[in-house]
């Protein structure tokens, strides 16, 4: 294939020069940094984190140790931050991970961490969309007897998601921070409640390092990361924030602070409030309807349903944070002319990525689309749930983890130049210590990745799932290889788009 045939020809046909793209940029700066540490927030879905990952934690592994995971997890990401934030005063670009790494570990690693993101992004967004829809479905028949297919219900979330996505993106923050807000108090009454009802009474269970570090740590840690998946966004908004050189590394770190403590603590508190003999064989028979039914023993009913109708508006929470980076990553990827121009694309009245964000949308259509065309004839009303859901958010949360460590050791390339500002720790310790963590916890993903999607021994979906997330990089560094060599001025301007240096 030729270069116009994967980088289009819009550029010329538009009288558009690449150094006219690189300068291009989004909106104006709107985002401060309460209302950006609210959008990384959103992106992990604090309530649904709560009410279904931790169960299905201790159910599948049947460790104790869940809530120390969340402890382990967020130290390595801490640290993780600070060289990400340290990078983000000098790099300004909607395409974070593209742009970091091809600072740091050069263009052609770049360029394929660029497919692999916007494969593991959309994978993410999309598969959180099964969920919604099946939880939708469910909430329409329990409360009002209706029976709507969960297609349904998931392109009734397409519409409204793609709609916020064309929006000014400060409208997004507001929207998002209220939503975020009201599941934080959901989960800060369930843990009360925990901690009150204490059968076996208060004690340190769940914390202790011989309940977590035992025959089952990999998977554990591996379900456990996907809570965290969407941290990082901060950077990806940094050509929006009001102050490009410490928003976004603010609050990045202030966000991951918060998601650790606040993971390990609810973690903690339904271990608390199960009691330490009864949590893992209660996850096993409630799954992710554990914390409704623990309420449902102890709250009024009319809480159970704020609960579930909240649970509904994190999933859709998610559904914007993911959708609005992935929009982002269109938009840098073609004002780098790395995809077709025409993606580069803003809103002259709101200034989002339009282009990018119809891409997404139209994606995640056919998608959608596709699973129900092959779920219509199965009976099990998980269908959505067990594929679409548990494969996509799999394959997300598997490449954005190469991804972070990959970015990890392009922070430490980048600021071996930048001496003089930051010390070693910033510099080298930190984003070294964090790259080492990442690359345990990939291998630990690739082990278990058969048990994270539902499965008992190895199957054509172990390592064809994997497969889709990393084919596209492999082709991407390749074709930067390509474009090196015969399209040298092309080539110069990947990742810089928005880059101060």
């Amino acid at each position: 294939m030729s270069a116009h045939g994967i980088l289009g020809t819009g550029a010329e046909a538009e009288g558009t020069t690449a150094s006219s793209h690189s300068r291009a940029g989004l909106g104006a700066s709107r985002i401060g940094t309460s209302a950006l540490v609210f959008m990384i927030i959103a992106a992990s879905a604090p309530l649904t984190v709560v009410a279904g990952g931790v169960p299905s934690n201790f159910a599948v592994t049947g460790l104790l140790g869940i809530p120390l995971s969340f402890v382990v997890l967020g130290i390595i990401l801490v640290l993780f931050a600070i060289g990400y934030a340290a990078m983000s005063r000098h790099v300004h670009n909607a395409g974070a991970f593209f742009a970091y790494i091809s600072k740091g570990l050069g263009k052609p690693v770049g360029m394929g961490a660029a497919l692999t993101a916007l494969v593991a992004y959309n994978s993410m967004q999309i598969g959180i969309a099964g969920m919604f829809g099946f939880v939708f479905s469910s909430f329409l028949d329990s409360l009002f007897g209706l029976q709507v297919a969960w297609w349904i219900c998931a392109l009734i979330a397409w519409v409204i998601v793609g709609l916020m996505g064309i929006s000014r993106v400060d409208f997004s923050a507001k929207v998002l921070g209220i939503i975020v807000g009201t599941e934080f108090l959901v989960v800060i009454v369930f843990d009360i409640i925990g901690f009150s009802h204490s059968p076996e009474g208060v004690t340190a269970d769940g914390l202790l390092p011989d309940q977590l570090f035992a025959p089952g740590v990999g998977a554990a840690l591996a379900f456990s990361i996907a809570a965290f998946m969407g941290f990082e966004s901060g950077a990806i908004y940094n050509e929006e924030v009001k102050d490009p050189k410490r928003t976004a590394g603010r609050a990045t770190i202030i966000a991951v602070s918060i998601i650790a403590v606040f993971y390990a603590f609810s973690a903690w508190a339904m271990t608390v409030g199960e009691g330490a003999s009864s949590v893992v064989g209660r996850s096993q028979e409630f799954g992710p309807d554990l914390m409704f039914v623990f309420l449902g023993e102890h709250a009024p009913v009319w809480f159970v349903d704020l609960a579930n109708l909240l649970f509904l508006t994190s999933l859709l929470a998610a559904l914007v944070a993911f959708h609005n980076i992935v929009a982002r990553y269109f938009f840098a990827l073609g004002r780098d002319r790395v995809l077709p121009t025409f993606l580069a694309r803003t809103s002259r009245r709101t200034g989002a990525p339009v282009a990018g964000s119809l891409a997404q949308s139209g994606i995640a259509l056919i998608v959608i689309l596709v699973f129900a065309f092959i779920g219509a004839g199965s009976e099990d009303p998980l269908f959505p749930v067990v594929t679409l859901f548990t494969w996509l958010t799999n394959m997300g949360a598997f490449g954005l983890v190469l991804l972070m460590a990959l970015t990890a050791l392009a922070v430490v390339g980048f600021l071996r130049s930048h001496s003089r500002e930051y010390s070693l720790w910033t510099r080298a310790i930190a984003p070294g210590l964090s790259a080492l963590g990442l690359i345990v916890l990939f291998i630990s993903i690739v082990i278990n990745f058969n048990v994270l999607i539902g499965l008992e021994g190895t199957s054509v979906l172990s390592w064809l799932l994997p497969a889709i997330v990393l084919v596209p990089g492999i082709i991407g560094t390749a074709w930067a290889l390509v474009l090196r060599a015969r399209r040298p001025q092309l080539y110069a301007g990947v990742g810089s788009g928005g880059s101060l240096g």
